[in-house]
């Protein structure tokens, strides 16, 4: 990743998953981390829900090393919010809050940095989290607002 690359504050993302739309913003307080999850754009992956933190979907990143600082990690993301674990505890891992959230791992609580947060679409974030714990993991694709492009499935 480019450390002299900004992102612009507040960029606008769209996350798709089967007929659920969300639209995010993305958080000028981690400009480090914001790039490093636009640079993944555009994203096909899947969510799977949380086993520890309670009302989240979660995108593992296994042990991919995108040598990030704390920007402004929480532990408690409101739901709509989007953490991004840089890694060290626990997996790289990017998290998505639709309810009461505490994150953690299997080792305990742990923070990330809050990346975006939806604005639109939140009424549907229940939903995407009971088909993820009811039916397994369930599709996302992310893109800059506006894109139409797609990449194959990065995990």
């Amino acid at each position: 990743m480019n450390a002299t690359k900004q992102p612009a504050a507040g960029q606008r993302l769209r996350l798709v998953s089967h007929d659920l739309v969300f639209i995010a913003e993305t958080r000028p307080e981690a400009p480090l981390s914001v790039a490093a999850l636009l640079d993944l754009l555009p994203w096909e992956t899947e969510l799977v829900h949380v086993r520890w933190s309670g009302e989240g979907v979660w995108v593992p990143l296994g042990d991919r090393d995108f040598d990030l600082p704390w920007e402004n990690p929480t532990r408690y993301p409101a739901p709509g919010e989007v953490l991004f674990y840089p890694g060290g505890y626990s997996e790289t891992e990017i998290l998505l809050a639709y309810g009461p959230c505490a994150f953690a791992s299997k080792l305990g609580p742990i923070a990330g940095n809050h990346v975006m947060t939806v604005v639109d679409g939140t009424a549907q974030l229940p939903e995407l989290g009971r088909r993820c714990l009811w039916k397994g993991a369930q599709p996302l694709t992310m893109t800059r607002l506006g894109s139409t492009t797609h990449r194959g499935a990065t995990q």
